[in-house]
């Protein structure tokens, strides 16, 4: 478990800076069990409890909670405290369908340009590698993942499709990273990119734009699959516990 905040000194008010903090290490944290399934949808707890656990004050709690309730990860009730909503997968479609509608007209941005962005070399020397030198640990291709869509978006050049991208895949992040807890995913992940990569180096845009949507419907029937198999065991967990 990630390390409680740094409590201030008894009878010490920390500034609004030292509060921020606080409430930014208090939202890491919480955001980060609800990635790990250790708070799952339908636990609930209070602010006191929470601030009990992490060793800080109401007010960089509630400003947690707040956040994490902004982005649609939990909800609160006047007589019950807070709680983690379910995942709504409606939702998450419609965030997967956004995914692809800003990654295929980058695409075709991209094919367009007179020289392909220098960001597309980087991409080449992570994914368009021998079998035998491709990662296996899980955590490290998500990012890279990330990172692959990420720089096709921001390649165009649009600051506010990047920023949209972002924030989406900031919303999808509790399922996504779950797509590559599986050999099979991963080496599907650099399958797919290979082709998609290549196709765009070819400046072949309605075949690149194809074999990324097709990667990211694959991707997303996938994540849902795993996801409901996680909540299952989790449960399991917590009702032997």
């Amino acid at each position: 478990m990630t390390a409680p905040p740094t409590t201030a000194a008894p009878g010490h008010t920390p500034d609004a800076g030292a509060r921020g903090a606080l409430a930014d290490q208090v939202y890491a944290e919480l955001k980060a069990r609800m990635h790990d399934f250790r708070l799952v949808p339908g636990d609930r707890f209070s602010e006191p409890e929470v601030g009990r656990q992490l060793g800080v004050s109401r007010t960089p709690v509630r400003e947690a909670l707040l956040r994490l309730r902004n982005e649609g990860l939990l909800e609160v009730e006047s007589k019950t405290g807070w709680f983690v909503r379910p995942i709504d997968f409606a939702r998450l479609d419609q965030l997967y369908d956004l995914r692809v509608i800003l990654e295929r007209a980058s695409i075709e941005r991209i094919v367009a340009m007179p020289a392909l962005p220098a960001g597309l070399e980087a991409l080449k020397t992570i994914w368009l590698v021998p079998a035998a030198e491709r990662l296996v640990d899980g955590r490290a291709v998500g990012q890279l993942d990330e990172a692959f869509h990420a720089t096709l978006v921001r390649a165009t050049g649009n600051d506010e499709a990047a920023r949209v991208h972002h924030d989406v895949t900031e919303r999808i992040r509790i399922v996504r990273r779950l797509d590559f807890t599986r050999a099979d995913r991963i080496e599907a992940t650099y399958t797919e990119h290979g082709k998609i990569l290549r196709q765009i180096i070819q400046r072949k845009a309605e075949s690149a734009q194809s074999l990324l949507q097709a990667h990211i419907e694959q991707s997303k029937a996938e994540v849902r699959k795993i996801t409901l198999a996680t909540l299952h065991e989790a449960r399991q967990r917590a009702q032997s516990a």
